[in-house]
This record gives structure tokens, sequence and C-alpha cells, in this order.
């Protein structure tokens, strides 16, 4: 049998307990209503009764006082006569006092407030330098009530002290509640820290829920600024960035790393360079003559926290060798690839016959082949192409009627192939008799004569 715990267990078992009270988020409810109070939906409908019980035959005056009239002079407006007051599609302006009148004399006061519930916060808290507040804020997808009020609570983790109280501020342009957290004193970077968030009105109350965060998580910095690019003289393939730290970090005490992508126009695809401890970087595969679109952004030196938000976009294009301006594409002609394997060039407007004032970037077509060969040289393949297969077929036409004739004459005749003696002849003439030079003798037939271009195409 299991001995049950003793004091020692007991007393631990109730500071966790306790603790994790302590940790638990503030109770967050709507605001106190006064019994005066009539709660209205905007867009919905509400009747208003000056007393339960009367004689049907009293008038009974409406006037409403707007909400921020009394601080403006009390000014109020007359509304229709009837013990019951119907309004109809309420709207936030419909808020203030009503007030119903019988001969001048006041019965009843009501306080109407049109008001909707809060959105639940969902927080997010960023840092941008290690000398700066937190600040933590959350997006609302409408504009809320008049009378929301947000509210935000910071202390360390599981400790047994109360926590921090602050306001947040809601910015209408961006339709943010940005709350600034005020960092107890003492709290290292690693240590936890629990953030709280409540909102409400007079129409109900939200919590969010509880972030865990540490000073060093939460380390987000600012954009990097003045992100520029140059082209490098004598470097077709080169492109220099420079950029400055943002204003709120200072590099005297900490550090900043960088991360830098480009893309050539009109590539979708950004090439990335990790590791960047400087505020330039030499770009060495850029693309000739094409425009290349840059961004920078930072994070803290050791990889605490997150990314900053990409910079501007800063363009720039390679230097252009000025004897390069006179090729045989113009001026504007160049050549980049696509994602699907394709190439586009683009060619000067003259070949379109256009105004090259009026459209000085050419006009842009798609072309399979990767590089773009002379006019000049594809002629000239081609005619010595088709040379030589005129020759080739003369040569053969030439020779096959020569095949022909020889299977005309059909076998040999008999006996031709045995050897005939012959009488021998006089003996020769002495080589003093003989000329130097002998008359030129008629060609064989069957001879082939390259010099002679008429005998490929003679019919014999």
């Amino acid at each position: 049998m299991a001995r049950p715990p003793g004091p020692p267990l007991l007393i631990l078992l109730l500071l966790i307990l306790l603790l994790l009270l302590l940790a638990a988020g503030r109770p967050c409810g709507p605001a106190g209503l006064a019994r005066d109070t009539v709660l209205g939906r905007p867009g919905a409908n509400i009747t208003l009764t000056c007393w339960d019980e009367g004689a049907a035959n009293i008038t009974v005056s409406w006037q409403v006082e707007e909400r921020g009239a009394a601080a403006a002079g009390g000014r109020s407006r007359r509304l229709a006569e009837g013990n019951a007051l119907l309004l109809q599609r309420l709207r936030y302006e419909d808020s203030g006092r009503y007030s119903c009148y019988v001969g001048g004399r006041r019965l009843r006061s009501l306080r109407l407030l049109v008001e909707e519930p809060p959105e639940t916060p969902r927080v997010s808290c960023y840092r941008r330098s290690h000398d700066k507040d937190v600040l933590c804020e959350w997006p609302l997808r409408a504009k809320p009530s008049p009378g929301t009020r947000a509210m935000l609570w910071v202390k360390r983790r599981f400790a047994a002290e109360n926590a921090t109280e602050q306001r947040c501020r809601y910015f209408s342009k961006v339709r943010k509640f940005v709350c600034r957290v005020k960092v107890p004193p003492g709290v290292e970077d690693t240590k936890p820290l629990v953030v709280s968030t409540c909102v409400n009105n007079g129409a109900g109350g939200s919590a969010g829920e509880d972030r865990i965060i540490t000073l060093s998580s939460v380390l987000k910095p600012d954009p990097p600024l003045n992100v520029t690019v140059e082209a490098l003289e004598k470097a077709p393939q080169r492109l220099r960035v420079n950029w400055s730290y943002p204003s709120s970090w200072d590099p005297r005490f900490y550090w900043l790393r960088f991360q830098v992508r480009y893309r050539p126009e009109p590539a979708q695809t950004f090439t990335e360079v990790d590791q960047v401890t400087r505020t330039w970087l030499d770009i060495r595969d850029a693309w000739r003559g094409t425009r290349h679109v840059v961004q920078v952004r930072a994070q803290e030196e050791f990889g605490h926290g997150a990314w900053s938000e990409w910079s501007q976009e800063a363009v720039g294009t390679p230097w252009t060798d000025p004897r390069d301006v006179t090729s045989e594409m113009g001026p504007f002609s160049s050549e980049f690839p696509m994602e699907d394997g394709t190439y586009w060039i683009t060619l000067p407007p003259e070949l379109f016959r256009e105004n090259a004032a009026a459209d000085a970037g050419g006009a842009v077509v798609e072309a399979s082949a990767r590089s773009v060969a002379s006019p000049y040289a594809f002629l000239v393949a081609g005619g010595s192409l088709l040379l030589g297969i005129a020759l080739f077929v003369g040569i053969v036409v030439r020779y096959r009627q020569s095949w022909r004739r020889a299977g005309r004459q059909g076998a040999k005749p008999e006996g031709e192939g045995q050897h005939v003696l012959v009488p021998l002849g006089p003996p020769s003439p002495p080589l003093s008799e003989t000329p130097l030079l002998s008359p030129a003798a008629p060609p064989a037939p069957g001879a082939l004569h390259v010099t002679n271009l008429d005998y490929f195409f003679s019919g014999q």
C-alpha cells in the first residue's frame, strides 16, 4: 500500500499550483454598464419605451443627446412622438442619451450604446534592436467600436510578482492595436516572459492567447536602407550592390548579417547570397546588357530572432562596351532564357519599320535557339551545300550512262581473252631521231575532264 505524500511534497504541489495560477492570463470581460444603459448591435433594430403603463391620450416626445454633445454644449435633437421609439439599422453614430418628455417634463432617460463584441487578438511581438522596447501588435478585420479598450500585461514566467500593465493604442491607417512593452529591469535576453492581452467594450470582452517570448527571440531589425546597384567599368557581368544599416540599429555595439537576392528582368526566380557581413556585395554572374532587380534583408549577427522584411527594390544594368553597340543585332538586341526552356530575343525597332524614338525598347519575339547567327553565314553555307550537291549529281549521272553503254555491248567475243602472237616490228629508231615534244593526242573516250563543265550536262 502506497504511503500518503509527506508535508514537503504537499508544500511543493501547492507552490506549483500557485505558480500556475499566477502564470494564467488575467480575466477579461465586458466593461461594466450602468443600469440605464441599453446595448444595441450595428445594423439591428431596437425599441425604446418611455413608460410601461400610461394614459393613451398623453403625448410623449423624444429628444436625443448624441455622444459627445454634452461636451460640445449640450445640443440635442428632437425625434418622433409616441410612447415607443423605434430605431432601425443602428449605427455607431446613434449612440447617445435618449429622453422622453410629457408636457415639458422629463419622464425617463436611457443611454443607448451601439457596439459589437471585439475581435479576439492574435498577438505578435518584435524588437527592432537590443536597446529598444518590445512592440506587440495584432491586426483587425474591421474598425473597432468607439468604446473599445485594449490592455496588455507582461511578467516573468513562474515568478510570484504582479504583471506590468500597458495600454494599447489603435492606429486606423494600418488597422492595428500596438502595445509598447516596458521590459522589467534585470531580465536576461534568454529568460521567458508571459504576455497577456485583453480587448473589451460594452458589448463584451475577448482575451488573446498568452505568448511566451524571450528578448532575443523577438529581435527583428528594420530593412536595410539606401540600397543602390552600380555597374563596374570594363566588367560586363558584374554589379556592385551597396546599402546601409537601418536607423534603428546602432552598429557600434551590435552587428547585423545580410542576405542579398537578385534576378534579371523579366525572370521571376531570385538568386540568393547568404552570410554577407559587409554592407556591399559584388555580383559576378550578372547577364550582359540586362537590367537586374536587387533586394537586401538583415538579421542579428548570431542568428537570434527573425529576418527583417526585404528592402525596397533597386535596379541596375552591367557595364556595356561601346564597341558592342554596333553589333549585327542592333544596339537594343539581347536574349535571355525563360522558365520553359525557350529564349526571348529583343530585336531593334528598325527591323519592324517603326520609329526608333517612339519604341526604344524594340519588339519581343520568341525563339527556340540559344544563339543568334548572322544571316550571311546561312547564305554562304547554303550556297556551298547546293553547289556540292549539284557536282555530285552530275558525276553520278555521267558514269551511270557509261555503265549502261558497257552493258549493251554484251559479252566479249570468243578468244578475246587469249594471247595472240604478233610479229616483231622493226627496231625502234635511235633516241636522237625521236622528237622531244610529240603532238597532242585527242582525248580518249570515257576520260573525265573536270575543267569542262558542259561535259557533265551533255547527253553523251
